[in-house]
């Protein structure tokens, strides 16, 4: 039986995301927080499941994450139409350089610095989530926290709609497994200046509860 692997970050997200599934096939596990352990935790997942006979289908990197203001509100949910390495290169007395713009080639950076979605993937959670915010979500080790930080990237990356830690990641692993890959996002707060008050992370995870109900 050929299954849907959801990683997540954190064990909440993986409680929020079973609370809403009505297909006992789908295999949710909680990775850890950053692209790098999530990666790998990922890559060890899928090589046990098919050393075991056992292979999954498609990889979906779930939870919550942050919004840019003006493209997704808080406790909306996001498709990911690509998953993009946002902090992934070098500083320069100009600004910042992508780091596919340093001359590495791409089988350097796993493919790309970014992982397209899988295109049957993404329209089937398009169908079943039509609501749903869809745009590049960014994936970052450091959590966007200034004003001036979020116009940046908000300029850089003008298809983005949010940013989380974990989705480019687990994109990679999936990918050098030949798996098709997705990600789901609910928003918990604004992309921007750190205000824990304005928090809403009950809200986003009943969010992801409720869009995990189509998940196959």
């Amino acid at each position: 039986m050929t299954r849907l692997l959801v990683v997540t970050a954190v064990p909440v997200e993986a409680e929020a995301v079973r609370a809403g599934l009505t297909d006992p096939t789908v295999t949710v596990r909680p990775v850890g927080v950053g692209p790098a352990v999530a990666g790998a935790a990922t890559a060890r997942l899928l090589a046990l499941a098919e050393a075991a006979g056992h292979p999954f289908r498609a990889v979906l990197s779930a939870g919550v994450g942050g919004g840019f203001a003006d493209r997704v509100p808080v406790a909306g949910t996001v498709l990911g139409t690509r998953s993009v390495a946002a902090d992934l290169g070098a500083e320069s007395p100009a600004g910042f350089i992508p780091v596919d713009e340093l001359g590495m080639p791409p089988e350097w950076l796993g493919g790309g610095p970014s992982v397209d979605a899988d295109a049957a993937l993404l329209a089937e959670l398009r169908q079943a989530l039509p609501t749903a915010t869809v745009g590049a979500v960014l994936t970052v080790s450091t959590v966007t926290g200034t004003a001036a930080s979020t116009l940046a990237l908000a300029a850089r990356h003008p298809d983005a709609v949010a940013e989380a830690m974990e989705g480019y990641g687990v994109a990679v692993a999936a990918t050098q497994a030949g798996l098709p890959f997705g990600e789901l996002r609910t928003i918990s707060n604004p992309v921007g200046p750190r205000d824990r008050d304005a928090w809403r992370m009950r809200e986003a995870l009943a969010a992801l509860t409720e869009a995990a109900q189509v998940l196959r």
